[in-house]
């Protein structure tokens, strides 16, 4: 704990000893806040990339094939549950049955 303490009050002294030196520069240099501020904008602007854009044509192209993803989809998900479909109503009505002959069991 101890060293932990002393870690802190290392980190606080060169917190002091950073806002001294920015004070100073601010100082000598003398900026207005409007004018830091518009430094620091035109200085940010020129690392942004341009956006790009896609065209209407582009953004049907890609509708188009996301619809006919999704029917493909849609399509094999159907076929799959028509060849596996008698298999779950099956037991749906075992289950059924299980659960009408606990009931009747249970009553009596």
């Amino acid at each position: 704990m101890n060293e932990i303490a002393r870690i802190i009050s290392r980190l606080e002294q060169q917190r002091s000893t950073l806002d001294r030196a920015i004070s100073a520069l601010r100082e000598v240099e003398a900026l207005k806040p409007a004018e830091a501020a518009s430094v620091v904008k035109s200085a940010a602007t020129p690392s942004q990339p341009k956006t790009r854009r896609i065209s209407a044509a582009g953004r049907r192209r890609i509708a188009e094939a996301a619809r006919k993803r999704w029917a493909d989809k849609r399509a094999a998900d159907a076929a799959q549950a028509a060849k596996t479909n008698a298999k779950p109503a099956a037991a749906a009505a075992k289950k059924s049955a299980r659960k009408s002959a606990a009931k009747k069991t249970a009553a009596a």
